[in-house]
């Protein structure tokens, strides 16, 4: 029986080193050789004080900043460990409360835009955590946070226009405008 139990215990205590130990090891090295950006979380910021992961969106509410996608993530916003979708279907009431909801908050920031409101401000992405908006629904938001920062609207569409990025690859996906990135240029640009 000890035949069988001694090489058993030292499989199991060598590939417990080998895929709990040295694996993780060699890709965390290779990871930060290769891409210390994203491995260490994509942040932006200062090296002093990180303000945020352009991967993860954040709930910005005042006037002067551009506003992301709504999070459906519980039991705060744009919570990390807690990703996914309301799980609300287009006839669900509580669906149709929080959109116009939104609506009416987008309406009450900007009362002079009479525009319709683009479907990504006013609706979840499935994580719950985009950090982007389409191109449209930062433009929506020129006036208010133009007007709010005492900028000219050609300005800050000039910044918009910037930070929207392409497709990916020219192919994959839909332009789009990170608004962690475009709030953090409008602030260093406002200061």
């Amino acid at each position: 029986m000890t035949n069988h139990i001694k090489p058993a215990i030292l499989m199991l205590l060598f590939f417990t080193v080998l895929t709990g130990v040295v694996y993780p090891l060699a890709v965390t090295l290779c990871a930060q050789i290769v891409f210390p950006n994203q491995a260490n979380g994509s942040l932006l910021g200062s090296n002093e004080q990180p303000l945020g992961s352009e991967l993860i969106g954040q709930a910005f509410n005042r006037p002067e900043y551009f506003w992301g996608r709504p999070s459906a993530t519980s039991p705060v916003p744009y919570n990390g460990g807690a990703s996914g979708g309301s799980n609300q279907g287009p006839t669900n009431p509580a669906l149709i409360d929080a959109v116009q909801a939104r609506i009416k908050a987008l309406r009450d920031a900007d009362p002079s835009h009479s525009e319709a409101v683009p479907v990504d401000l006013v609706t979840a992405s499935a994580s719950g955590l985009d950090p982007h908006i389409s191109p449209a629904a930062a433009s929506y938001q020129i006036g208010r946070v133009a007007k709010a920062r005492h900028m000219s609207p050609d300005s800050v569409d000039e910044l918009v226009e910037r930070y929207t990025e392409p497709r990916q690859w020219g192919v994959l996906g839909e332009p789009r405008v990170n608004v962690l990135k475009l709030n953090l240029a409008l602030d260093q640009r406002y200061e």
